[in-house]
């Protein structure tokens, strides 16, 4: 199923709900009415924001359809901007009083002869108005300009697009239609065909006044002559109806609706279960409240702890219909990814499938991110905006994640395939960078990609989830060592500027046979003071039984693989070697001024 038919589908699940709007209509955002008297005389400017929350917010009004304005000037049809209505503008506004004539003469054109007293007093309004009224009346505020104000008429509350003769004017025009039909790519039906796509907005870092999902506007994006949307071909009303779903989607706070972009990409999902048994909508319903809590992890610690717990009853083989009755088996998913790229949107990824499947693969991830001991403020199951924040970006701004990695990663989660090898490069960038891998998020996150290779090819090594003494590897066991002679520094010389871990992380991962001789060296005069204090005694027997597993002549590189597993064992050793030893580990841990 492509993405405009599974978005036209889902369409009609929110129009039984009435929470989009029909043919000819869209939702749009106002704060301003204008009331009118029955001669066109204004009586009063009424402020719609919502004034609930801290800041005022523009309300979402059903309102004749937008019209779609690239270069020319095109006006709405009983409401519009500033610019359109009054002829006023906070900027330059070059076009303006061009904008606000062809708003005149549009109204002019569609009311002239009609008798319904709401369109008559608007279009005496616009007759009797000039734009410099607006500065000699006080009803009018500087923030109305530019923003979208719709008209009333005085002792009613309907407003004027809402009267029976606006609605019959809106719905004949959307009947009219005419233009070049052809067979529509989403229904399969000859029908008058969509000259310009819908505008969708919500995309982060796209155009505000929204961006294109489907256009053609230069000859090389054209073929066999066709022009514009002719290219393809696709019904008025259908191209209405997953523009309509797709901004609902997209809609702030939205419940199909992924919080946080994923790299650049601004994640919707959303549930069909029409071809299940049951109630249709209620296991939609279910589905997407499900999938929402595992990417948007909830702030109450309970509820991420029983997420967590979904997660590893699923792994261990749990139907998901086990633990959620109300997600019926047969249930689709579609998870769509959009980045902003100028007037239009790019596709960053698109999933579909059956929904026990994404379940079973996210599962599958949070199993692979399994390491012990648990990272720090770990939760139930971290969301990939999390993951990637913490361990890819600098300074842990998601500004800072890198695009197309963040969409491998999401694709490769929800797949269930393999990681992409850039995440662990990146990982292991931050780390050589200075991030403390003690935080445990890197070392889950290396886990996860030596995991999931080890587990798509046995010809792999896998890599353990708690500290393995016995482990063969031998950049495991470097790690290892690594920690253990970090540990000896520490108890001897107390609290330092800089430890070797400071010094040497980066190199003795990626070129032991340099680092290693000097770092065993220097150890010596660690140890020494060590048996002189009489403590200590294990860092020796550690450092032996470390070295007793290496080879003799230590590796000259390390391929990045193997540096991850060498992070992978430090992390292991570090935090197990004091367990038994609370006295030691709080010294060490005042040192460091903790590590997390």
């Amino acid at each position: 199923m492509t993405i405009l038919q599974a978005l036209e589908g889902y369409y009609h699940r929110l129009a039984e709900r009435g929470a989009v709007a029909s043919p000819g209509w869209s939702s749009e955002k106002f704060g301003w009415c204008i009331e009118i008297g029955a001669d066109g005389g204004l009586v009063d400017v009424i402020d719609l924001h919502d004034t609930r929350g801290r800041k005022p917010k523009a309300v979402l009004y059903q309102v004749p359809a937008a019209v779609k304005r690239t270069v020319g000037i095109a006006p709405n049809f009983l409401w519009d901007k500033t610019a359109y209505v009054l002829g006023r503008t906070a900027g330059a506004g070059k076009r303006t009083a061009e904008e606000h004539a062809r708003f005149v003469a549009f109204h002019r054109l569609r009311l002239t002869g009609q008798t319904d007293e709401g369109l008559l007093a608007l279009l005496r309004f616009l007759e009797r108005w000039r734009p410099e009224h607006f500065d000699d009346e006080t009803r009018f505020r500087p923030e109305m300009l530019d923003a979208n104000v719709m008209f009333r008429l005085a002792g009613e509350r309907l407003f004027i697009h809402q009267r029976p003769a606006a609605r019959a004017l809106v719905e004949k025009g959307e009947a009219d239609g005419g233009g070049e039909t052809a067979f529509c790519l989403i229904t399969g039906e000859q029908a008058p065909i969509a000259r310009l796509h819908p505008s969708i907005k919500g995309v982060e870092g796209a155009q505000t006044a929204g961006a294109a999902l489907v256009s053609f506007n230069l000859d090389a994006f054209t073929s066999l002559g066709k022009e514009q949307g002719a290219n393809a071909p696709t019904s008025e009303v259908a191209a209405f109806r997953y523009g309509a779903a797709l901004n609902h989607l997209l809609a702030r706070d939205g419940p199909n609706r992924v919080r946080r972009p994923i790299g650049d990409a601004t994640v919707v999902f959303w549930a069909d279960a029409s071809d299940a048994e049951g109630s249709h909508a209620e296991a939609a319903d279910a589905a997407e409240s499900w999938f929402a809590g595992v990417n948007d992890p909830p702030t109450d610690a309970e509820e991420e702890v029983k997420i967590g717990r979904d997660m590893d009853a699923i792994a261990q083989g749990r139907p998901l219909a086990d633990l959620r009755p109300d997600i019926l088996p047969g249930t689709r998913f579609f998870v769509l990814g959009l980045s902003p790229n100028a007037a239009r949107l790019s596709v960053r990824f698109w999933l579909t499938g059956a929904f026990s499947e994404f379940a079973g693969n996210l599962a599958a991830h949070y199993q692979d991110l399994h390491i012990e001991p648990r990272p720090f403020h770990w939760g139930g199951a971290p969301s990939v905006f999390r993951l990637l924040v913490r361990t890819t970006a600098l300074l842990q701004d998601a500004k800072n994640i890198p695009p197309q990695l963040a969409g491998e990663v999401m694709r490769a989660v929800l797949t269930g395939g393999r990681y992409p090898q850039s995440l662990l490069a990146a990982v292991m960038i931050r780390l050589r960078a200075g991030d403390d891998p003690l935080s445990g998020w890197h070392v889950a996150v290396i886990r996860a990609v030596l995991r999931r290779d080890h587990r798509k090819d046995r010809k792999k090594e896998d890599v353990p989830v708690s500290l393995a003494p016995d482990e063969p590897n031998r950049a495991y066991q470097l790690g290892r060592l690594f920690a253990v002679l970090e540990a000896a520094q520490r108890m001897a010389l107390g609290k330092v500027n800089a430890t070797i871990r400071d010094r040497y992380f980066g190199a003795a991962s990626a070129t032991p046979a340099t680092v290693f001789p000097l770092l065993l060296r220097g150890v010596q005069n660690h140890l020494a003071r060590l048996r002189k204090d009489g403590k200590g005694d294990w860092v020796e027997r550690d450092i032996a039984d470390i070295l007793d597993r290496l080879p003799p002549d230590l590796p000259r590189s390390l391929p990045l693989i193997e540096q991850g597993r060498f992070v992978v064992g430090y992390y292991h050793q570090r935090k197990e070697q004091f367990k038994g030893r609370p006295d030691v580990a709080a010294t060490i841990e005042d040192d460091e001024g903790s590590d997390q």
